[in-house]
């Protein structure tokens, strides 16, 4: 069973048996204070303050693993594989390269979509593969995709579990934010009433079936205001 931790912004502690995993830590420009988490491995969407703070994690043992682009990695038996997407338009020439990464830790398929900010291709799909859950940037097209375009990349990856990212955070640090709201993606998605968890354990028997719906859970940042 694999232990969810979501640190605010884009930032997920994911700790399995194998080890933890923390994907896209932040700096104090968002408004939140990340502290000193440890990992084992590192993934950075891109090459932004709010995405890269390598620095702030504390390694778990001599040296930190950090995936910072496409490709496959295997470290400590976890299995990680990047692939190229952009911000805003499929060739990143708008906004810049984005890398989404899939995580297999305890027999469950992570994907952390950093800042994506378009639909998949074919190919992208494909080299994605199949995914139980998915942590989700929520954004007004600027550089992040907006709910309604989240919710065909949701349809196109067929993830079991949803998590959005950027949710209940005030931003105060970030100028020209393009984040929306909670409300807009429970608007979006149709979710009438939801819980809002402080953190989430999840394995294979816990998730939706595959001939079942989508499920989507709202964690709560656990960072301190910075």
């Amino acid at each position: 069973m694999a232990e969810i931790t979501y640190l605010g912004h884009a930032c997920i502690r994911l700790r399995g048996r194998e080890g933890i995993v923390l994907l896209d830590p932040f700096d104090r420009s968002v408004g939140l204070d990340i502290g000193k988490p440890t990992a084992h491995i590192v993934t950075v969407s891109h090459d932004a303050s709010d995405h890269n703070n390598v620095a702030a994690v504390k390694p778990m043992k001599e040296k930190l693993f950090v995936a910072d682009g496409p490709g496959e990695y295997e470290v400590n038996n976890i299995l990680i594989r990047g692939t190229d997407t952009a911000h805003v338009g499929a060739d990143g020439k708008k906004q810049g390269h984005n890398t989404v990464y899939v995580v297999h830790l305890d027999d469950i398929a992570f994907c952390h979509l950093g800042d994506l900010g378009h639909t998949l291709t074919a190919t992208q799909i494909d080299e994605i593969g199949e995914v139980d859950v998915l942590f989700a940037p929520v954004g007004n097209g600027s550089w992040v995709m907006k709910p309604d375009v989240l919710t065909e990349v949701i349809s196109e990856i067929q993830p079991k579990l949803v998590i959005p990212l950027y949710n209940d955070n005030p931003q105060q640090g970030l100028e020209g934010s393009d984040l929306e709201p909670l409300e807009t993606f429970v608007h979006q998605m149709g979710m009438k009433d939801y819980q809002v968890h402080e953190k989430m354990a999840v394995s294979l028997s816990t998730l939706p079936r595959e001939d079942e719906e989508t499920q989507f859970a709202i964690l709560k940042p656990v960072s301190a205001a910075a």
